[in-house]
């Protein structure tokens, strides 16, 4: 990877033997590599031993939980807060592996709808809840610093499961528990 981030320096015009520029290609690498540690990541071995029973049935929500991804059409980042909130079935999630599983999927190439999608899902598979409901408002560096160059640009995603979806009053209870509507800066 080091040997293509010179070619690219090279192609931009720059000298990456430059004393600015010596280290960059190990720098991008190491960066790259933790950016994109979810590939590596397990989400089962995650989750394993960290789901209990329960009898609680009432809705349990993470809000604004920090995420930073990168987009997958120009690797820029983006960023800003996840909820994530489920209605149990007999079973609860140790609640540290909720920002977690959020973590796992964001350190990946991402667009914003998949990664919503995949913690909704992942949490709905492993908890098998009543409803899981996932929103994610996020500033887009690549709307903020090119294309469009839109400064100020909330994107706003949302996957609704199970009660989440069916009834609209659990619905509008989530959506005002975290006070959708707000910027949240990221």
């Amino acid at each position: 990877m080091e040997d293509h981030v010179r070619e690219i320096l090279k192609h931009l015009g720059e000298d990456p033997n430059r004393s600015g520029l010596e280290r960059t290609p190990e720098r991008v690498r190491e960066s790259l590599e933790f950016l994109t540690s979810g590939y590596r990541e397990d989400v089962e071995a995650l989750l394993k031993g960290a789901v209990f029973e329960e009898e609680h049935d009432e809705m349990i929500i993470v809000k604004d939980i920090s995420m930073y991804s990168l987009c997958e059409h120009h690797m820029l980042p983006f960023f800003g807060k996840c909820h994530v909130a489920y209605i149990p079935k007999g079973r609860i999630i140790g609640i540290s592996k909720i920002p977690r599983v959020v973590e796992v999927f964001s350190r990946r190439l991402q667009i914003q709808e998949r990664l919503t999608n995949q913690i909704a899902k992942t949490l709905m598979e492993h908890l098998e809840p009543r409803g899981v409901a996932v929103t994610i408002e996020a500033i887009h560096l690549c709307m903020e610093m090119r294309g469009v160059m839109k400064r100020d640009s909330m994107i706003v995603t949302s996957s609704m499961l199970g009660a989440f979806r069916s009834d609209s009053k659990t619905r509008m209870e989530f959506l005002n528990l975290i006070g959708s509507g707000g910027r949240h800066k990221g």
